[in-house]
């Protein structure tokens, strides 16, 4: 059915069903939404949980921060303005993913509690699990390879959340990782077993992982 509304846009709601696509791919479709601070470990956590799930036979997709910015969001900055405007954008986005029944997970500092709720608002009731990446700032800047919290403390780089920009942690996460204690395989483990506990994915029967190295 369309539907037609004030700028004369129609949405059309095609023949084939978020149900039906996740019926296909044998798991509910969900973003596993990681916020944190820089170099808190959000990339290598949401890799390392893509592998668990890919051996697991799940349909997933990792959207990384700098990669979306060489790509959907390369002509925004780093002003308060910019990042919303960053995470609306990828919050249209994951919304695809979930309604095609796929795990999509996402690693943005995506700093201001607002904005977060709203890529919340936009995903149906308990597909949204928001893993905050908890790090402290010093630990942060020690794992840096890229040179970036040095040169943000010596005033080259302006606007650096945890140093000359806010960080908002989530009030009330799915789950919080403290990563200056755990192992990203350790995370991943535990957002498994979140996963299994919430219905979006189903306890291993006598599935064979395809890859035994990660033991």
């Amino acid at each position: 059915m369309a539907c037609l509304n004030e700028k004369n846009l129609t949405w059309f709601n095609g023949y084939v069903t978020r149900a039906d696509r996740e019926r296909l791919h044998k798991h509910c479709g969900a973003v596993v939404w990681f916020t944190g601070l820089s170099a808190s470990g959000k990339s290598t956590i949401a890799h390392m949980t893509e592998k668990l799930l890919w051996e697991r036979e799940c349909s997933t997709y990792v959207l990384d921060g700098d990669n979306v910015r060489h790509g959907l969001c390369s002509d925004l900055g780093f002003s308060p303005e910019d990042r919303s405007e960053n995470i609306r954008r990828i919050a249209e986005m994951v919304k695809l993913f979930v309604d095609a029944g796929i795990i999509v997970l996402t690693a943005f500092i995506s700093p201001y509690k607002k904005n977060r709720e709203k890529v919340r608002s936009l995903i149906p009731d308990g597909r949204f699990i928001e893993v905050y990446v908890k790090c402290p700032v010093e630990t942060c800047a020690r794992r840096d390879q890229k040179g970036i919290y040095e040169r943000a403390r010596a005033g080259k780089i302006k606007d650096f959340t945890g140093i000359s920009a806010p960080y908002e942690p989530p009030d009330n996460p799915e789950l919080v990782i403290n990563s200056d204690q755990e192992t990203a395989i350790q995370a991943s483990k535990r957002i498994l077993a979140y996963l299994e506990q919430v219905g979006i994915i189903k306890s291993p029967q006598v599935l064979q992982p395809r890859n035994k190295d990660l033991s």
